[in-house]
Formats: C-alpha cells, sequence, structure tokens
C-alpha cells in the first residue's frame, strides 16, 4: 500500500524544512503527501527572516480539502504557531478523521533559534495536539519546555517522555541530538510501556536544517504504509542519518539535508 500523509505544517522557502521537507521525505519513501499550509515563510540556511500566517479557517478548509477527496492515512503536523491555529487543527481532526493517526512534531524554534512558536501557545500545544499524537516527536529542547524538566541522559529522557504520555500522547519519541557524545540516542516510549533506542553514530555537519521535520515525515510514512510503530521509527532513523550523510552542502548556515537519496537515476540499457 502507497499510504497518504496529510502534512499540516509551514512552508519553507529554503526547501530544508517545514513543507517542502515533508513532501520530499514522504514521496522518498514512497508515500503519497498532501498538504495544509499553516503559514508562509521567508527562510534559508541562515534563518527566517519573515513569517505570513495563514488563516485558521482556511487551514481547516485545506485539509477538509484533502480529507473529502484523496482521504488520509495518517496525518503528520508540524509548524502550528499560534493557539488558534493548534484549536482550528484539532477540530478537524476530531470531526472528519478522529480514527486517523497523527504524528506530531512540536516545532518550537527554528534551527537557527528562530520562535516559530507563540510563547503563550505551549500550554494550548500540550493541552489540545498532545492528546491526538499517536506518536510525539520532541527534540530535548522541546522535551524540556514542553515538560519543565531538564534532560542531560537517557533517564532524563525517560522521565520526559513518561510525562508526555501522562498528557495523553500514545508514544514519544524524545530525539537526543542536542546533548553531547559521538553516538546519538533517540528514544521510543509507548503508553504501553514499550521501549526501543535507536542509535545513530555522530555525523560532524552543520548540515541538519529541517532533520525535525524530516523525521517526523518519514515516520508518518511508514504508519501511512502500515508499518509497526518502532518499524516505522526504525526506517526513518536510518533513512534521516544517510540524508544527513549525503547533505548537498548547500547555503551559509544550517543547509539541507539528501532528502532524495533514495531516488536513483534512471540509466538507459
Amino acid at each position: 500500500m502507497q499510504g497518504r500523509v496529510l502534512i499540516v505544517a509551514g512552508s519553507d522557502s529554503g526547501g530544508g524544512a517545514g513543507i517542502q521537507a515533508d513532501i520530499k521525505a514522504v514521496s522518498a519513501l514512497g508515500a503519497y503527501a498532501a498538504t495544509a499550509i499553516t503559514a508562509l515563510t521567508a527562510q534559508n540556511t541562515i534563518g527566517v527572516q519573515g513569517v505570513m500566517p495563514v488563516a485558521p479557517d482556511f487551514i481547516q478548509r485545506q485539509m477538509r480539502s484533502v480529507i473529502s477527496d484523496i482521504g488520509a492515512d495518517c496525518v503528520k503536523t508540524g509548524m502550528l504557531h499560534d493557539a488558534p491555529v493548534i484549536e482550528a487543527v484539532c477540530q478537524v481532526l476530531e470531526s472528519d478523521i478522529p480514527t486517523v493517526p497523527v504524528v506530531v512534531d512540536p516545532v518550537m524554534v527554528a534551527k537557527g533559534g528562530d520562535a516559530l512558536l507563540d510563547a503563550g501557545a505551549v500550554s494550548t500545544l500540550k493541552a489540545r495536539m498532545v492528546p491526538h499524537a499517536a506518536v510525539l516527536t520532541p527534540n530535548v529542547p522541546e522535551a524540556c519546555a514542553l515538560t519543565g524538566l531538564t534532560i542531560a541522559g537517557p533517564d532524563d529522557m525517560r522521565r520526559a517522555a513518561a510525562a508526555l504520555i501522562e498528557l495523553g500522547a500514545g508514544a514519544v519519541l524524545v530525539k537526543g541530538g542536542h546533548l553531547e557524545g559521538p553516538v546519538v540516542h533517540d528514544l521510543l516510549v509507548t503508553a504501553e510501556g514499550a521501549e526501543h533506542v535507536f542509535e545513530n553514530p555522530r555525523i560532524d555537519t552543520r548540515h541538519t536544517h529541517g532533520t525535525g521535520c524530516t523525521l517526523a515525515s518519514a515516520i508518518a510514512a511508514g504508519i501511512a504504509q502500515g508499518m509497526a510503530l518502532a518499524d516505522a521509527v526504525g526506517r526513518a532513523e536510518a533513512y534521516l542519518h544517510e540524508a544527513i550523510r549525503t547533505a548537498p552542502g548547500l547555503g551559509a548556515g544550517h543547509g539541507p539535508v539528501g532528502h532524495m537519496h533514495t531516488v536513483r537515476p534512471f540509466r538507459s540499457g
């Protein structure tokens, strides 16, 4: 089954993160990507130069347009920049596709440090969006912001995951890339108590723009294709690691990863 992923997120004009990264990751893994854009950003590898929000009712219209015709096997959410947008998205999830699994990437800060979520919307994200998550994919700073905990190692990651499951998430993948060490450890914990650790050797590179968006969308592709959660995460982790390794080296700042490494050029004969 190809798998249909409805991505609800912001656009990145630089193509490394946001909707652009989401579409590339989903497509590279053989699933079908449809979108509802929540905001336009003027953005490159150096930073975010401007944000133009999309009205909440038009975000809902985009979602329902896709759902009513193409359908969705999984939803992936990214940049939901304020409380009205979060509420609008949750309303559609509840009324139109209440049984479709949702991968929630709690996008709060861009790679360059620019805020992508209003400070006052964090409580709304926790109360309204987190309970919709079949899997929530925070990095360490996001997990700290959502739980109020300090994370310095694996035990702290477990405590943060448990706290986020208490908020209603079906599973939590705490990504350890912000911690020190030659190996990156990502921890998946489910509400049923299962635990999986994914380890990848750290690649010394500045070209990591959009890694969170890419990983969450890769997971969503696997879920949409009928994979078990741990298997979907495992494939997504391997895909992202290779994408970082094959980054094209673009831009003066945090460059994009090599999303399309799974695509091989056609050679006749």
